[in-house]
């Protein structure tokens, strides 16, 4: 019983790790309030994802579609 106990405790201590890192780099898109601006103009509600450095996971590039509203990305992807 011992064994068991030690073996199921080292195997959660060395899952923590990568559930930590799978969460940071795959967060899950919040969805941003409408807002109006100085200018007068108004934002409508939109989803967000947490910024990072690359472009290739932005809903709004080539080569991607937003799957909230099927609008397929027309930016150019920047090297």
């Amino acid at each position: 019983m011992r064994l068991f106990i030690l073996i199921l405790f080292a195997l959660l201590i060395l899952a923590a790790p990568v559930d930590a890192a799978r969460k940071s780099s795959y967060s899950t898109p919040k969805l941003q309030k409408g807002y109006a601006k100085k200018s007068g103009g108004y934002v409508a509600p939109h989803y967000k994802t947490t910024p990072n450095r690359t472009q290739r996971d932005n809903y709004s590039t080539k080569g991607n579609t937003n799957p909230y509203t099927g609008k397929k990305g027309t930016k150019p992807l920047e090297r």
